[in-house]
């Protein structure tokens, strides 16, 4: 039975819900539920595929919220059978992260914790500590996220005093290595004066650090450094001896002896109330504890069990091999702990045991886990409770009918009117939600250099944000995450009059909640009055207001500073004859700026793709006039 040209969820459809059931087998596999336009809601796996899937649509007062939203848009149910647990567990793995369903995702990513990452796809690897995991190469590693911020950076620093690495982003010189190739701290890289295969080998040895190997590499230095020796090549013993006792001194800071020395393990524990659970996972290594690592999940996504269950298969999926523990140590009993168990075996080549301990060396290892999570959780509730705070009071200074889920602000940056740009901000629950942040050129043709008009420009982004509503008037709102509960607009009276007109024209504005904040007195003006609101400066809901007007103000600055940079750098290339912008744009991705292409010979601008000796020779004439007379 259809409607339109979309299939009914199940749910509405029990003859083709109970159709499909029957026709699911009772064998190990994974499954897939999907919505009504054939996204893929979610990835599971089972034992017994029947029992699993059915169980979403019998027992559906016993499912989480999170779960019961899911199970009320499928529209459809897809599965492929597997030989063994195993090798369904693997395949969801592969499958979830393939396609990341919306109702996979457990861990939140507030950016609250960094990883460091390791760029192995490119020639010369960068080694940088970041805080949002890109997905932009399969090649590149992710080690983290990392608890302890300031241990993470103390440990880069050292790592770049120990071993030679890049210490720059951009080469300082064109034609030669910067100082600190002189003091032994760089390899050259910039000018190439070390292989990408002997420049793999260093960072491989600095992977092994930050996979727990330590001890490992240790080992592997210290018999290196004698075969040095054996071979009187004393000056690389010796600089391998000092690259040991860096080691050392970077291990004595950063490990915590425990009692039991025999055996590698990983012990995770968790913490949880009505709504967070805060997750913390040690990596003990030898008998030292060398990583702490942190991540939250929503509390109602699933059993305590569940949770972990799902926190270390995520976290497993994205380590090699080598870096999984022989023993993982659980707090609690994990409702597939021998599935995993065999999966990860498999992974790393030999016998990994999952076990919950109850007495013992163990059992107080997890009660110092499960400790830490009680610290991150407590501060997780205090964060949470001042963000609800804020929340709860925008709503009270609007008189909103709710709090705020989603609020979008905007603001509009240029110089006199040239490159004129706008930003659009989002914050979801009250924190930056930076994946729905949008740029925008403004395309108004009297907004130009020596004329600017932020009125115009503002009505301008209102109008491209909002337009396929307006084109659409039945498009779904309610409930829709893409629509605001309130926009806030970065400036007076005269820039809200602006919006509220573009909106009107659209037949929008009855379904929008629309506020501006004044700079200079940090005031909030409504559509229709004259006066600001009355308010303190300091309220809770205030600040939140000013916190979001300030990254807009930030976002739109640093897009007007790179379009302004690029306009610049462009523009000087422009007036060289027969340099169009594909050339111009290969120019800058070899010589990085405009000083080196001046400082470039013909023959080395020949060697840029899609330059000809002709045009080498034109270039290399325009920044070097003297020479023609």
């Amino acid at each position: 039975m259809e409607t339109g040209s979309q299939p009914l969820t199940l749910i509405k459809d029990t003859d083709r819900l109970e159709a499909r059931l029957k026709e699911i087998p009772k064998e190990p596999g994974v499954y897939f539920m999907k919505d009504a336009n054939d996204q893929i809601l979610y990835i599971g796996k089972s034992k017994y595929l029947k029992a699993r899937v059915r169980s979403y649509f019998r027992d559906r007062q016993g499912h989480t919220p999170r779960i019961a939203m899911m199970v009320m848009q499928v529209a459809e149910i897809e599965f492929i059978v597997t030989d063994t647990e195993a090798e369904a567990l693997a395949l969801e793995a592969n499958l979830i992260k393939q396609h990341q369903p919306h109702f996979n995702v457990l861990l939140k990513d507030d950016k609250k914790y960094p990883y460091l990452c390791i760029t192995w796809s490119e020639d010369y690897p960068r080694i940088f500590i970041t805080r949002k995991r890109r997905k932009n190469n399969s090649q590149d590693r992710y080690y983290g996220p990392y608890v302890d911020t300031g241990l993470l950076r103390r440990t880069l620093h050292l790592v770049k005093r120990i071993f030679p690495l890049r210490q720059r982003p951009q080469p300082l010189f064109k034609d030669r290595p910067c100082l600190n190739y002189d003091i032994g701290r760089c390899p050259g890289v910039c000018q190439r004066l070390i292989s990408s295969e002997d420049y793999h080998k260093t960072v491989q040895r600095i992977a092994m650090i930050f996979q727990g190997r330590t001890q490992e590499l240790e080992s592997i230095l210290t018999q290196q450094m004698e075969k040095a020796a054996e071979r009187l090549n004393f000056e690389q013993a010796a600089h391998l001896r000092d690259q040991l006792q860096g080691l050392q001194s970077l291990t004595a800071n950063q490990k915590t002896a425990l009692s039991d020395d025999t055996v590698s393990r990983d012990a995770i524990a968790l913490a949880s109330d009505d709504q967070h659970a805060c997750i913390q996972l040690f990596q003990i290594r030898a008998g030292r504890l060398v990583g702490r690592l942190g991540f939250n999940a929503d509390a109602q996504s699933g059993t305590p069990g569940a949770i972990l269950q799902r926190v270390l298969e995520e976290h497993y999926q994205t380590v090699e091999p080598i870096e999984i523990p022989a023993e993982i140590a659980v707090q609690h009993e994990l409702p597939e702990a021998e599935i995993l168990a065999e999966y990860l075996s498999q992974r790393k080549g030999r016998k990994v045991a999952i076990s919950t301990p109850q007495r013992q060396i163990k059992a107080e290892l997890i009660e110092m886990v499960e400790r830490n999570a009680q610290y991150e959780l407590a501060r997780t509730q205090r964060f949470a409770d001042r963000t609800a705070q804020s929340l709860l009071d925008l709503a009270d200074i609007l008189d909103l009918p709710e709090m705020p889920r989603r609020i979008e602000g905007y603001d509009i940056s240029h110089i006199q009117g040239s490159d004129a740009v706008a930003s659009q901000v989002v914050f979801v629950d009250g924190l930056p939600a930076k994946q729905h942040y949008r740029h925008y050129k403004i395309k108004n043709p009297e907004v130009r250099a020596g004329h600017s008009d932020d009125f115009a420009s503002m009505a301008e982004v209102i109008r491209r944000r909002f337009r396929r509503y307006a084109a659409d008037p039945a498009k779904e709102r309610v409930g829709n995450l893409d629509w605001p509960d309130l926009i806030m607009i970065d400036g007076g009276k005269g820039q809200l009059s602006a919006v509220v007109n573009e909106l009107k024209a659209m037949n929008l504005l009855q379904d929008l909640r629309v506020v501006s904040l004044a700079k200079q007195r940090e005031e909030i003006f409504l559509p229709g009055e004259s006066l600001p609101l009355s308010t303190e400066a300091e309220q809770p809901g205030i600040q939140l207001l000013r916190r979001l007007r300030d990254e807009a103000h930030r976002f739109a600055i640093s897009f007007h500073r790179k379009k302004r940079s690029d306009r610049m750098r462009r523009s000087r290339l422009s007036e060289i004859p027969g340099l169009g912008h594909h050339r111009q744009k290969q120019l800058l991705a070899t010589f990085r700026s405009i000083d080196y292409i001046r400082e470039a010979s013909a023959e080395q601008l020949t060697a840029v793709p899609g330059i000809g000796p002709s045009l080498a020779q034109q270039i290399y004439d325009y920044f070097h006039p003297a020479e023609l007379s």
